[in-house]
Order: structure tokens, then sequence, then C-alpha cells
């Protein structure tokens, strides 16, 4: 068999599936690799290092498509849209889509997907179990967008963020809020912390107080009952609309009081809740700052305009999108690593074999023999 890596054609897409150090793992497992040209370069991998590495370098898309039992992307299609049908022509019968494919909001791609009577895998919905988190993308990259969250912050706020004593006098650190205490805001909080900032954190989920009080953060506990506000992937799951106000309402001293807000809060295949009013960013200091990590999903802040910075009311508000790939080399790199341990799971004897009793193969499988065949997906789809 042989894997396939084409070039990310999503406009400012600078990741690669797999780097050069990831090829030899899977041609000891058996199986080729090729690389369209310079798919890596934006990311720091030059050809020349994956043909060092056992790699063929394919010039022609069309062509490393039709010789590639596997194809392995970053953003396949659904979480392609202007490149998807280019892709979606290329995919053959009995091929291998290994991929993010935002598969719970992109349900018309997936029933397209499926029709051309692919094995598609989303990468987004490998389970999180113990033994998957080398293979859990969405974690990988949601750290690096909490880190660099906390950089833009930092970089427009017009505060220093550590406490700095000088001959000049004392000058107090920065406040920071963090809302949600996912992957992505768990690394927040552990980067601004870094930083000499004073943090903040809220999550939905209780569990995470003990998380948040390890990185040295406070956990800012709301009288709102939220039991059974998490769901066994251990995602957030969606508030009523009755919690909803009241957790804005409650949250809303916090937000005013902090000069950098930093919004995580997402719900899989749902829009992204609004935490932050309207009126709320009416009461924060001037020349605060919200860097909203939902922007793609609507954002958490009611002003945010996705990949866009705007002043609203003297505050600057951040639409962060796609972060992961203005670090591109070291994404790549947990990306690949994910990508490398789920293909090498499904390889045996140089051979893919799917066995549908194991709860990471039948839990990622989005379409077979040309059908959708995902729960999730199938109720997302029944939904519209």
């Amino acid at each position: 068999m042989k894997i396939g890596i084409p070039a990310e054609t999503y406009p400012g897409e600078r990741r690669v599936a797999l780097i050069p150090a990831t090829v030899p793992s899977l041609l000891k497992a058996g199986v080729e690799v090729a690389i369209e040209t310079g798919a890596g370069v934006p990311a720091g991998f030059p050809d020349s290092e994956y043909e060092q590495k056992g790699a063929v370098v394919i010039a022609d898309r069309t062509r490393l498509f039709s010789e590639c039992d596997i194809i392995a992307q970053v953003r396949g299609a659904g979480a392609n849209p202007d490149g998807a049908e280019a892709d979606l022509a290329l995919l053959r019968e009995g091929q291998f889509l290994v991929a993010s494919l935002d598969p719970l909001a992109a349900t018309d791609m997936m029933k397209q997907l499926a029709a051309k009577k692919a094995n598609v895998f989303a990468l987004e919905l490998v389970p999180r179990i113990t033994r998957a988190q080398s293979m859990d993308v969405l974690s990988s990259m949601a750290s690096v967008a909490g880190y660099l969250a906390v950089l833009i912050g930092a970089t427009n706020l017009p505060k220093f963020f550590p406490m700095f004593m000088t001959a000049a006098g004392t000058i107090k650190p920065s406040k920071v809020f963090v809302l949600g205490a996912g992957v992505a805001g768990l690394q927040a909080i552990a980067t601004a912390k870094r930083l000499g900032a004073v943090v903040e954190a809220y999550d939905v989920r209780p569990a995470v107080k003990e998380q948040i009080e390890s990185l040295g953060a406070r956990f800012v506990e709301l009288p709102l009952e939220t039991e059974g506000a998490e769901d066994a992937g251990g995602y957030a799951k969606e508030l009523t609309d009755e919690q909803k106000r009241k957790q804005a309402e409650l949250m809303a001293d916090h937000i005013r009081a902090a000069d950098v807000v930093i919004t995580t809060a997402a719900v899989p295949g749902k829009k992204s809740p609004v935490l932050v009013a309207e009126d709320v960013v009416k009461g924060m200091s001037p020349g605060s700052v919200i860097v909203d990590l939902a922007a793609e999903k609507g954002g958490n802040c009611a002003l945010t305009v996705a990949g866009e910075t705007v002043v609203r009311h003297g505050v600057t508000i951040i639409g962060a999108v796609n972060l992961p790939s203005q670090l591109a080399h070291h994404a790549s790199q947990m990306y690949s690593k994910n990508v490398a341990t789920f293909l090498l799971h499904l390889l045996k004897d140089g051979k893919i074999e799917l066995d549908m009793e194991d709860e990471i193969t039948s839990g990622s499988l989005v379409a077979q023999n040309g059908e959708v065949v995902h729960p999730m997906v199938l109720a997302a789809i029944g939904k519209e």
C-alpha cells in the first residue's frame, strides 16, 4: 500500500499531514510514502528531507491520488470548502481518506464523500480514551492555539504581563481571564502564568477545578447548576438557554475586570455559545483585549468577526482562526505524530485491516461502502 500526502489547498494553511521524521515508521510497517512536491515547504520541511527518509516526491496531484491507497491531509473535504470539489473528483472507490473533515458541520460533504465509496476517517472523531491520546488531533492543535492565543493577547495589550519593580515605580501584573478549560484553555492558563499574569479561569465542568488550580490559576466558581455538562467523550455539552443567560450574567464582572480575556468555549457540531455580550465589552477598560478561539464557529463574543481584529468600545477583539497554521512547523510535528499513530493502528502486515469491534476504528469511521456510518454524523444529517 502507498500513503499519499497532498499539499494543503485551504487558504493560509501551512501545515503538512506528515513530516519527514515520521516516514521511517510507516516504511517499517510495510507501506510506501509519497508526498506532493512542496507540500512540506511552508512548514519548513523541504522535499529533500522526505527523500532522505525514503519517501517519493510526486509533482502531479492527480497522479498522487491515483497511485496512493491512502490519502492523509490536514484539511480534507469538509474542512476545506474551497478545495473540496477538486479533491473529491480525485477520490476513488475503496481509497482511504484520513483527515480533519469537520464532519458534524459539513454533513453535505460527508454524504458526497460516502457517495464516492471511499473509506473516510475523520480525525476529530477519534474517541478521547487513554490509548488514543497519541492520535488526538483536536488536543494537539488546541494546545498550539491556546499557547499562541496568549502571545497574541500579550502583544496587543498596551501593558506588561508580569509585575515590574522599577525605579519609576511598581507596575502591577496584568489580569487574564480564560473561559473554557479544555486543552486550549489549560495551555492558555499555563502560558499566561509563565508570562507573569494573574490568571482566573472558568469552565462549566466543575471537575476541571483541580487542573486549573494546579497551573496556578484561580478557578471561578459560579452558583450555576451544570450537572451533566460533560459528555462521555469529555467535551462540554451545550447548556440550556436559561443556563447560558445566567452563566453570562455571573461571569460579567470577571470579564470586565480582566485585561485579557481568552475564550475557548465550543460544543462539537454546534455554533459557539455567546458568553461575552456587547454590554459587557462596554464595561471593560479601554485597551483590553479579547482573543476569541471560537471565532470560526461564530465566536464566544457577540462582537467577534472571524479572521479579523476589530476595536469596539475601546476593546480589541481578535477573531482568531486557524492559529496552529501560524506555528506550522511544530503544529505539523504534532499532527504528523497523531496521523502516523492512527495509520499504524489500522495497518497490519502492510495492509489496512478494519476491526469494527475496536472503538478507535469504529469511532472515527465516517463513511464506508457508499454510506455514512458514524452515528453522530447520521444524527447531524437527520437534524437538517
